[in-house]
């Protein structure tokens, strides 16, 4: 609990330093490492932080969100970490204060996940792609929180949906690529759902936090689908 109140206070000290590192008015943001609690078998060490990086990338990409890099920030907050920690000669340990703080962080949380494949008419199906007759599925939802760093509180939470099939990507067109554990799973189904369910969470941010436009009656409508859906069981359609 002391660990994370310092690490949150971290963050926030450097607020002051955020206006001029931005400079353009876009919010600034940092992306914690994603947890898990589906029973995705593709989720492993280190799929947390290749996920927190990825939607880094497309946030990054989208051009209206100035991203603190996690990896910097992660090793900054440990030098932080241990001068505070009395470890270190006086004088000589990293200033708390000094790092360009996010005025938001966001979490995001794999709470579903689904996969079906279904026969066509025969053929076989390796690693969740069809071939000569099979159809591939996955979904995807992962819960969203938008954190304000200044007060803790969430300032925007939405449970985001990622649907793919054999085909192609449902939603939009990911600007990133595929690494580490994931990179194996570049154009499987679930590749295609994660893919999906990054370009809906960035227009989403997109929307509600820099936009602020009609937009969200889009996201609301979607909200309120998932939400008359079944939330026992999720069924493939």
């Amino acid at each position: 609990m002391k660990s994370l109140m310092l690490a949150v206070a971290i963050v926030a000290a450097g607020l002051a330093q955020t206006a001029l590192a931005a400079g353009d008015g876009r919010p600034t943001v940092g992306v914690a490492e994603f947890t898990n609690q589906s029973g995705a078998a593709w989720w492993r060490g280190g799929v947390g932080w290749e996920l927190s990086g990825m939607l880094s990338n497309e946030l990054s990409s989208s051009g209206d969100f100035h991203v603190v890099e996690r990896q910097k920030l992660q090793n900054v907050l440990e030098e932080q970490n241990l001068a505070a920690s009395g470890r270190v000669a006086p004088g000589t340990g990293a200033k708390i204060g000094k790092v360009t703080g996010a005025e938001y962080l966001i979490t995001g949380t794999v709470t579903a996940y689904e996969e079906n494949t279904s026969s066509t008419g025969g053929g076989l199906s390796f690693k969740g792609i069809g071939f000569g007759g099979k159809s591939a599925e996955a979904y995807l939802a992962v819960d969203i929180r938008v954190i304000n760093t200044t007060t803790s509180d969430v300032d925007f939470s939405r449970t985001i949906e990622g649907r793919s099939k054999s085909s192609g990507v449902a939603v939009g067109v990911y600007r990133g690529g595929f690494g580490g554990s994931l990179a194996h799973e570049e154009n499987t189904p679930t590749g295609k759902a994660i893919r999906a369910a990054l370009v809906e969470i960035t227009d989403y941010l997109d929307c509600v936090m820099v936009k602020r436009d009609g937009c969200k009656a889009d996201f609301d409508a979607k909200e309120q689908r998932r939400r008359q859906g079944d939330k026992k069981a999720i069924k493939l359609d």
